[in-house]
């Protein structure tokens, strides 16, 4: 039997059986695979696509490019790894970002232990086995004792329909569905709806290429120059000769796991905007624009808690947008003035505000107007606009989307759907409570959104590690959250993001993207430093606010170990 065949599991009544099952193989899939299979756990990783790479294997759309530096954006578990990789740009591309996602799984043996075209339907949790049964859309079944979520955050396209959408006689695309062999738009009129991060980097390539592009925004996004380059061998060796501080840095003092300013590690800001001057402001403000990126998360505190502070931060990006934009009322309008700069993810861009000036480009404000499609192209409040394609770049059902469409049921065959029916619960965005042995990384209740994913991802899939490890060295088969500690968890969430200004913008952190998505606060905006330390003491302090039980405990379960979490 080769060692590929040894770890395939067994087959028993058409139905394969693991340790770990996990949904994904992204940045945080790999991980897990690498982590758990170390640890002598016999894993399968189930993908829907036929690659690795997530995110970065879907969305191929025209300047498709992470907005965090790729020194960063990369795994921290091997040092070897980090440094023989050769990153040519400082923000990596998609094709580039592919080339290291298929190394890694090359380099590490990953693929073995991956099952691809493979979409999960159903996961439902056996409790007369403490196992979780997962069949995909096309029958073939699966059970293993522990799922591990590694679903993405970004993974669950939003598909609006518009009116008369299907009478459309031209090609529809969507940038998180772009067809692999790429599209040629050479001497087409091309239409995009949405003008949210996929678009700003889609807009200024498109536009060269169409005949005319027509841009059609709902809400404006504040957006700064990414300032992309190639990566020079310097600075690379300066990054790798540090990496075992700056990681470290990474985690424990920085807010966002990202600490590059002007190519020099830079701890988190304390100093509050209502403590310098008009001039110390500004110099800030211009610092971080010619640095470029989204290095703009690390700034004066304040600025995400009080109007005045985050008024002036808004003010001068819109000014940078009005010197950038030739018509001042087409500058107006890419002028966002009714959230608070920073409460919606900050947008990167190569030339996307210069883009409006060419001749072929044209921007239609839709806000509150009737938007539809008919046979020529889109119609906004009856006014058509001929078009011979049509781009939808709108976003994403974050969070939790991915998980929401599997039919995923815990004890006594409750639905997710239902449990998150008046919005998405998690304790310490972890588990879910009355699902047993299910794990989640990046997902709704963690500090995702303003954190480095590939960081976290590694985390969050260490820490399942050490649990897994911790129950089968005690005799557990199964750990439930319990329902006061994702209580205690959410409020938590909810008073740390009502303490800021994120509320005040219709965004996806707060799920106001999607028609009939509740709207609450889908993360934990209080400190990665805080989030490691309630994650990290859950093993030595007896799992606090979890129970810990055994096939043989069936009725009443295992005590609370240490009564419920105290989180808030």
């Amino acid at each position: 039997m080769t060692a590929t065949e040894a770890e395939r599991a067994h087959v028993s009544d058409s139905v394969r059986e693991y340790d770990v099952i996990i949904i994904g193989a992204g940045a945080a899939g790999l991980h897990a695979i690498y982590r758990l299979r170390g640890q002598g756990l016999n894993t399968i990783c189930l993908e829907a696509g036929d690659g690795v790479g997530g995110t970065w294997y879907w969305n191929r759309y025209p300047g498709a490019r992470v907005d965090i530096e790729s020194v960063e954006y990369s795994y921290t578990f091997s040092e070897e790894l980090q440094q023989e990789w050769e990153w040519p740009e400082r923000y990596s591309a998609q094709p580039e970002l592919m080339r290291y996602f298929n190394h890694v799984a090359d380099r590490f043996d990953l693929r073995r232990s991956i099952e691809f075209n493979s979409r999960v339907a159903t996961a439902h949790f056996n409790e007369s086995e403490d196992r979780w049964d997962v069949e995909t859309t096309d029958g073939r079944r699966f059970s293993a004792q522990y799922l591990v979520m590694a679903t993405g955050f970004l993974s669950a396209p939003n598909q609006p329909k518009f009116p008369g959408q299907d009478s459309f006689r031209g090609k529809t695309y969507h940038t998180a569905y772009w067809p692999a062999e790429g599209v040629d738009f050479s001497g087409q009129r091309v239409g995009i709806i949405g003008t949210g991060s996929s678009a700003v980097q889609a807009i200024p390539i498109i536009a060269q290429q169409a005949k005319h592009l027509t841009v059609f925004q709902r809400t404006p996004n504040f957006s700064v120059p990414l300032r992309n380059g190639p990566l020079s061998k310097e600075f690379e060796a300066k990054v790798k000769a540090n990496y075992p501080e700056w990681r470290r840095m990474e985690r424990e003092e920085s807010f966002t796991g990202m600490i590059w300013i002007n190519e020099r590690p830079e701890g988190m800001v304390t100093k509050l905007t209502t403590e310098t001057t008009p001039e110390e402001r500004e110099a800030m403000y211009e610092d971080r624009w010619k640095n470029g990126g989204i290095c703009f998360y690390n700034i004066y505190p304040d600025t995400f808690t009080d109007p005045v502070a985050n008024g002036y931060l808004a003010e001068f990006m819109r000014n940078k947008i009005r010197e950038k934009v030739n018509d001042p009322e087409v500058a107006e309008l890419l002028c966002p003035k009714d959230y608070p700069v920073l409460t919606k993810r900050l947008c990167a861009d190569t030339n996307y505000y210069e883009t409006y000036n060419r001749d072929n480009v044209t921007l239609v404000d839709i806000r509150g107007k009737e938007v539809g499609l008919n046979e020529k192209g889109v119609a906004v409040d009856g006014e058509g606009y001929e078009l011979d394609a049509v781009i939808f770049a709108t976003g994403f059902d974050a969070l939790t989307g991915a998980l929401t469409r599997i039919d995923l049921r815990g004890i006594d065959g409750r639905s997710l759907n239902d449990h998150w029916s008046e919005g998405a619960r998690t304790a310490y965005g972890l588990m879910i409570a009355g699902f047993p042995n299910l794990f989640l990384i990046n997902g709704p209740g963690s500090p995702t959104p303003l954190f480095q994913p590939v960081l976290l991802g590694e985390e969050q899939g260490n820490w399942f590690g050490d649990w897994i490890s911790y129950m089968a060295e005690n005799g557990y088969t199964r750990i439930d959250a319990a329902p006061e500690t994702e209580d205690q968890w959410v409020q938590r969430c909810t008073d740390v993001i009502n303490a800021t200004l994120f509320p005040k913008a219709r965004s996806w952190y707060m799920g106001a993207n999607i028609p009939g998505k509740p709207s609450m606060g889908l993360v934990d905006f209080g400190g990665i430093w805080n989030y490691r330390k309630y994650c990290t003491d859950l093993l030595p302090d007896g799992f606090p606010g979890f129970t810990l039980s055994n096939g043989a405990q069936q009725a009443g379960r295992a005590e609370m170990h240490a009564g419920a979490a105290t989180a808030a």
